[in-house]
């Protein structure tokens, strides 16, 4: 991850620096520090020349300007009465794209607040990543050489400060990233589990189970999913207690003293080939994938216990590997799940839903927190609904649903509400056992969301299908291609507006 510092407003005398630029504000830009007039006055001449008015997204690079400076990258910010975290964010990502070639690259913060200063960071920092662990033949004109980011404040304290708040997001979104890039010949059930065990070293307690400790509990339907891989399943159970003790209460399952928690449980299918009902060749391979939302959670809970934030909350995550064998379950098979309700099997390759219905049952049974919020690459359906500009989401509360949208506009993890209803709960009726976890191609990732609600008891729940966000064939401001975290920042932003004091 860059390195970030800060240091006071000054015109460095090498590398390269990068300008952000309110709307209208261009002259203003051009003599930041003397720059202009080091320059010889290249800064107005080039903006002027790219018609740069400082629009958001709109950005100038100035190569070689002179004074001992590489290049200068000018990025818009937009109106300064619409300048939000996510405007600043996409700017700083945007900047840093083209500047990977660099050794040094400076962040002329100059009147920006400190706020916003920091937040141009965190998009500079989330745009250079890069997952190349097992690239081995990259000539050294292809790999990227910058390692760090200084940002040039007048208040360096201050920027200092927020930026440390946000340091932990930042190593989160990483983390989760790493997890969902990784080869699913490394990143099996165990390995993954094992992962989430060195993340005691931020102060989350860290709990393990393996297959016997499932089968004890009665995990039919998770156990199910994995009974045809040589990969042993596995579920983390991860608790981060940060409420201040004014907030503590009591309750039944809990230790005295421990405030009700707040929860987030994961789909962690770390290779899905379908099972039984196998999935086509082609594109296969993206199913490593098939656990962004179980590492969206691991994400979450270690930028939550990174940053120390000021809330009781758990991270449950079911990792199994779904394979075809003679020892795979099959389409027509009758299962019981800790719940104790039983369902009908129609379709191996929809397992994630039989994975989070187990621990759903147990996280709300355990735990009893205030809502629970799953997530899951669940259906294709929610991928022809709405595409991969947001994810989809269910709610059984509509002031949970609110904040998750909220929490999402400001992100730019963005999030549509789907519908719930009985009529789509009749399609999981099944004429041998108490429902079947399919209900057919109409409405699918809805009837995939009525299975789910059948397993959280009536707590406050929310159910993201992540299917289309958790992976992306393109760059965008503050991700590169490939995957991207989502939830992270989003689940973040919910806990810090609305959970935390």
């Amino acid at each position: 991850m860059l390195d970030v510092t800060v240091a006071k407003s000054a015109l460095p005398s090498s590398g390269a620096l990068v300008l952000p630029v309110a709307e209208d504000a261009s002259e203003q830009a051009a003599g930041w520090g003397g720059l202009d007039a080091a320059t010889g006055g290249a800064i107005t001449r080039a903006l002027a020349a790219a018609e740069f008015t400082g629009k958001k997204g709109q950005t100038v690079t100035i190569l070689a300007p002179g004074a001992g400076l590489s290049r200068v990258v000018a990025v818009g910010l937009g109106k300064p009465a619409d300048l939000t975290a996510l405007v600043a964010e996409e700017a700083g990502g945007q900047a840093v794209a083209s500047l990977s070639r660099e050794t040094t690259v400076a962040l002329a913060a100059g009147p920006l607040a400190a706020d916003w200063a920091a937040h141009m960071a965190l998009g500079a920092v989330l745009r250079s990543y890069r997952f190349d662990r097992y690239r081995t033949t990259e000539k050294p004109e292809e790999k990227q050489r910058l390692a760090g980011i200084s940002v040039l404040a007048a208040d360096p304290a201050a920027v200092r400060a927020a930026w440390e708040a946000l340091k932990p997001v930042a190593e989160g979104v990483f983390l989760a990233r790493d997890l969902v890039s990784e080869p699913p010949n490394v990143l099996t059930p165990t390995e993954m589990a094992e992962r989430c065990e060195g993340l005691e070293k931020l102060g989350l307690k860290i709990e393990v189970l393996g297959p016997k400790d499932m089968a004890k509990l009665g995990f039919g339907a998770l156990l199910g999913v994995s009974q045809g891989s040589v990969q042993e399943p596995r579920m983390v159970v991860m608790q981060w207690h940060g409420a201040s003790d004014g907030d503590r209460k009591g309750g039944k399952g809990k230790k005295a003293g421990r405030a009700r928690p707040i929860a987030f449980i994961g789909k962690g299918v770390t290779f899905d080939s379908g099972g039984i009902s196998i999935k086509p060749a082609a594109g296969m391979e993206d199913m490593k994938w098939d656990m962004a939302g179980a590492g969206a959670v691991v994400g979450l809970m270690a930028a939550l216990a990174g940053r120390r934030a000021k809330v009781d909350a758990v991270g449950l995550v079911g990792l199994v590997e779904n394979m075809p064998s003679g020892s795979a379950q099959r389409p027509g098979d009758v299962v019981k799940t800790y719940s104790g309700q039983t369902v009908e099997i129609i379709n191996t390759d929809a397992e994630g839903r039989m994975v989070l219905a187990d621990v759903l049952w147990y996280c709300q049974e355990r735990f009893e927190p205030r809502f629970m919020i799953d997530l899951a690459t669940l259906t294709g359906a929610m991928i022809v609904s709405l595409g991969h500009e947001m994810g989809g989401f269910f709610c059984n509360d509509d002031a949970l649903a609110q904040q998750l949208h909220a929490a999402g506009e400001a992100s730019g993890e963005k999030l549509w509400r789907m519908p719930l209803g009985e009529a789509y709960d009749r399609q999981l009726k099944s004429d041998i056992a108490d429902m079947k976890h399919v209900g057919g191609r109409p409405g699918s990732a809805i009837t995939a969301a009525q299975f789910l609600q059948r397993f959280v008891n009536g707590k406050p729940w929310a159910h993201l299908d992540i299917a289309g966000m958790a992976w992306a064939t393109k760059d965008s401001a503050v991700s590169p291609k490939g995957a991207t975290a989502y939830g992270v920042r989003l689940l973040d932003r919910l806990v810090a507006e609305h959970c935390e004091g």
